[in-house]
Order: C-alpha cells, then sequence, then structure tokens
C-alpha cells in the first residue's frame, strides 16, 4: 500500500487525550501524520516522520478528524421553502410539516431519490463531513421505506430505520394500526438494510408507549436504539432512550434535571442539533449543562428539508459555541469524536494509528477558526479512508 506524508501541520487536533498536550482534543503542534491505505500508520511530531512514497505540505494550517454527522435525514425528494418563509413570518414549527416531504419522496423515482441523495452527501464530504448517518422517514410505506434503506446502504454503513418518523396519512385515524405495520411487516421489509431503529417520540408523531413498541421491536430484529428525544416540549424521549440502551438521545432541547441526570449516568450520547433551532428559531439546547454534568454530547445537522436544512458541520460549530454555550474545543470534540461515540464507533473521529484515515485540512492555523470565522469555507482538502477527495 501506498504511504502519504502530511507534514507542517501547525496544529493536528487527534481527539487522542495521550497525544500532543494531554486536552481532550490531543494537540499535537507542528505535527505530521502518516497515511497508509485507508489507515493512519503514524501521528507524531514533523521531526520525527518516518518517509513516505507521497508527501504533502499543510504549510502551518490546522488539521483535524473528518466530522462525523451521526444525524441526518438525506432520503428524501421536493423542499418545503413556502414553510420555512412562513416560519420565518411567524408560525411555529410542528411535527406534522414532514407530511408535506412524504408526499414529494413517495413521488420520486428511486433514481431522483438516489441523485439527492450523492448532492447532500457530495456538499458535506466538500465541508469535512466523512462519516454520515441517514435515515428514512419520508415513504411511510413499506415499499417506499424499504427502498429508501436500500439506496442509502449503497453509499453509507450508518442507515437508521425510521418507519416510526410521523403516523402516515393513510393511518391518521388508526395510529395502533400503523404502530403494527412499523413494528410488523414494515420492519421485516427494513431490517435487513439498516443497523439502527429510531423513533420520534414527540407530541404530533409518537407517545412513550408506542415508541417504546418500536424501539423493543427494532432490537429484537438486531437493530440499535436510538431517538428523537424532547425536541419540542418536555416529553419521555430521553428517558426512554436511556431505558433502552440507545446509543443517542437527539435534539434534547426540552429538558429536566433527571433528564441531565439519566444521561450523564448512563451510556446515551445527547446528540445536539442546533440547526434545527437555527431554522424553527426554537429555543437553544443547553449544551453547558449537559457538559457540566458529565453527559456526552455530539454535534450534527440534522440535514433535512423541513427543519434544518444544512449539510455543513462548521456552521453547526458556529452555532454551538455562539448559542449553546459551548467552548470551540468542546464543539470541535462533539462534531468529530462525540458523533463517533453517537454511533458507536472507534475507528473514526479521531487521528490515531489504526483509524481510518479520514481528515480535513483547514486554511487557517487552528481549529477555533471554525467557530472565529462563521460562514467562511475553511476546509481546503479532505481525505476520506486515505484518498483525497
Amino acid at each position: 500500500m501506498r504511504t502519504t506524508l502530511i507534514t507542517g501541520i501547525g496544529s493536528l487536533v487527534t481527539n487522542d487525550p495521550g497525544t500532543g498536550d494531554g486536552s481532550p482534543l490531543g494537540t499535537v503542534r507542528d505535527a505530521a501524520v502518516v497515511i497508509e491505505g485507508e489507515r493512519i500508520a503514524w501521528v507524531g511530531p514533523a521531526g520525527r516522520a518516518p518517509a513516505a512514497d507521497e508527501a504533502v505540505d499543510a504549510g502551518g494550517r490546522a488539521v483535524l478528524p473528518g466530522f462525523v454527522d451521526s444525524h441526518a435525514h438525506l432520503m428524501f425528494a421536493g423542499d418545503r421553502t413556502a414553510e420555512f418563509s412562513a416560519r420565518m413570518s411567524g408560525r411555529p414549527y410542528a411535527a406534522g410539516g414532514i407530511r408535506t416531504t412524504v408526499a414529494a419522496t413517495r413521488a420520486a423515482t428511486d433514481a431522483e431519490l438516489e441523485a439527492n441523495l450523492l448532492r447532500y452527501l457530495g456538499e458535506a464530504l466538500r465541508q469535512g463531513t466523512t462519516t454520515f448517518e441517514t435515515k428514512s422517514g419520508y415513504g411511510l410505506t413499506v415499499a417506499d421505506e424499504e427502498r429508501a434503506l436500500r439506496i442509502a446502504a449503497r453509499h453509507t454503513d450508518e442507515v437508521t430505520y425510521l418507519g416510526a418518523h410521523v403516523v402516515a396519512p393513510e393511518y391518521a385515524d388508526d395510529p395502533a394500526g400503523y404502530v403494527a405495520l412499523v413494528t410488523g411487516p414494515m420492519l421485516d421489509a427494513c431490517a435487513p438494510h439498516a443497523r439502527w431503529v429510531d423513533v420520534f417520540c414527540e407530541a404530533g408523531a409518537f407517545d412513550g408507549d408506542q415508541a417504546r413498541a418500536v424501539l423493543r421491536a427494532g432490537a429484537a430484529r438486531g437493530l440499535v436504539p436510538r431517538v428523537h428525544a424532547n425536541q419540542l416540549s418536555h416529553g419521555p424521549g430521553v428517558q426512554l432512550a436511556v431505558e433502552s440502551g440507545a446509543a443517542s438521545a437527539d435534539h434534547c432541547t426540552h429538558l429536566t434535571d433527571a433528564d441531565v441526570a439519566a444521561l450523564a449516568d448512563g451510556d446515551t450520547v445527547a446528540t445536539l442539533l442546533p440547526g434545527a433551532e437555527f431554522s424553527t428559531r426554537a429555543p437553544w439546547p443547553d449544551a453547558r449543562r449537559l457538559l457540566d454534568a458529565g453527559a456526552t454530547v455530539a454535534l450534527s445537522t440534522d440535514c433535512n428539508p423541513g427543519s434544518s436544512f444544512t449539510t455543513s458541520m462548521p456552521f453547526c460549530i458556529a452555532l454551538a459555541v455562539r448559542d449553546m454555550g459551548m467552548t470551540p474545543d468542546e464543539a470541535v470534540w462533539s462534531a468529530t469524536a462525540g458523533g463517533a461515540r453517537a454511533l458507536r464507533r472507534e475507528d473514526v473521529g479521531r487521528i490515531v494509528p489504526g483509524a481510518y484515515a479520514d481528515l480535513a485540512l483547514l486554511d487557517a492555523p487552528s481549529h477555533v477558526h471554525l467557530a472565529y470565522r462563521p460562514g467562511v469555507p475553511l476546509v481546503s482538502r479532505v481525505w476520506r479512508r486515505g484518498a483525497r477527495v
């Protein structure tokens, strides 16, 4: 396998506390990285770097792990421009808007859905995202949910079955019948294509008992739970996520002290999605409260056409620092290693020997510039699994 030496790195974020300055980011100054095939082979001071087949000079700029976007909804058609415009004019956000996207997604061909997916994955990759999760949830029929997951699985290992996004319009008067479909024939069709099972536990979507039934059925088929929890109001979502051993509770905007304690005491990651609050003018999640309690926090885009139509992890980092009480170091960790924790991955989100060679080179001397210079396209080069893209 060919080797590549990236040298002249002014500031390298490894997310290995045993490396460099000993901080959670494990920052190494005047650093170098050797890539061998798809993996990291060596990390350390540039002056001690081994020889390699090819050399790249970072010119004193910063390098960090590729972003890990652990929550996105990229399998859809259409957009909701009119809804966004109305919301910015004063109409509140509600879960039911999802049904607009359901109609467009059902009408789209497989080729159209895949082309949309590739478009948004390309956007994300150019901005430094090298690992991405995506969900179903905009088909809400057996055939449409199955095809969404089948198409998504061609492009990422992190595929989530979200048949329980909202109750399908055909079942508006029979939510119990829809839960039976989601936990029965739809699950049977979708489970072979997915790693995760998710549910939107919220007023207007699924209550605690319904959500529990969905998660238990998915777990019985080998899918690992994650939960849309406590986005629009206080509710049972976070407690259900912890009770179910979910990898993550996502949104976490409205939390009680008991919710915060449950997240701090358990293994469930609190995934915060500031793009949703930005796009809905909702209250910001209190990341400081979670971090101070000892909870593990991830940052993700929640890219979807209704409430967070962005693929930009740098944008979400800037929002988290400006409006959610995070330091720049905490936000970068949460967008890389935190996302990896939310996906229960050790091979991404870090720059350590043996991990995938997923790196982002910034046109800046420090990762702090991601929050310091919001909206500026600072990611100048990206390597994914050792290949420059």
